[in-house]
């Protein structure tokens, strides 16, 4: 109800109060008009619009994951021999050097950089002396061996070197093997250690698109 409607309803309530009291003795009766009292308003709910969609979320499930592919194989061959890659660490035992060496499976013997190489003579036999320096430690460590033969390497410059080859114990993956290592002293060598087939023959086979399979395993 209004603050208006109010006000007359509380009129006319006041007006009929007071026409039905006593009359006053020696005056006349009045009578009091009716008085209408008006209706209220009543008031009308209107209809809200249904509300409007902006954005409809939709949950769907999620999809089924799939399987982490299976690792690479390790092995490989009839003879089972174990996978490595284009390059991997090749421990030099004795003295215990630990080289980077390049897999090169169209090279036939295997080279390693070396220092200081000197021809020596014991008894009637010829040997050399060189150096191997440790990557990580720096450290220098002399070697002496019966020099076996020396062969001819031609490189891609065109250039030809004249290298000792001597027979040194290689440590690759859990395969140790004496094979002959012909002695650079060219110091543009990309790896320190180049391991040609005469130690991959039978010992492992190469996967050129893999690197360091042998620390995985």
């Amino acid at each position: 109800m209004s603050l208006f409607s109010r006000i007359v309803v509380l009129v006319a309530v006041a007006v009929l109060a007071g026409c039905e009291t006593l009359p006053v003795p020696g005056s006349e009766q009045v009578v009091c008009p009716e008085v209408e009292v008006p209706e209220c308003p009543q008031w009308q709910i209107e209809e809200q619009p249904e509300p409007r969609v902006l954005e409809k979320i939709v949950l769907r499930p999620a999809p089924p994951q799939r399987p982490p592919p299976p690792p690479p194989p390790t092995t490989a061959g009839e003879l089972d021999l174990p996978i490595i890659g284009a390059v991997e660490f090749v421990t030099i035992d004795p003295p215990g050097v630990r080289l980077e060496a390049v897999i090169d499976t169209a090279a036939e013997g295997t080279t390693v950089a070396a220092r200081n190489v000197r021809l020596l003579e014991k008894d009637g036999k010829r040997h050399v002396s060189f150096v191997l320096v440790d990557p990580v430690s720096g450290e220098e460590h002399e070697i002496e061996a019966q020099v076996r033969r020396r062969v001819s390497n031609q490189h891609a410059d065109g250039s030809t070197t004249r290298n000792y080859v001597v027979q040194m114990w290689l440590v690759l993956g859990d395969n140790r093997t004496r094979v002959e290592v012909g002695l650079s002293e060219r110091t543009d060598m990309p790896y320190p250690l180049v391991v040609g087939r005469n130690l991959l023959t039978d010992v492992a086979i190469v996967d050129v698109s893999r690197r360091h399979t042998l620390d995985n395993q």
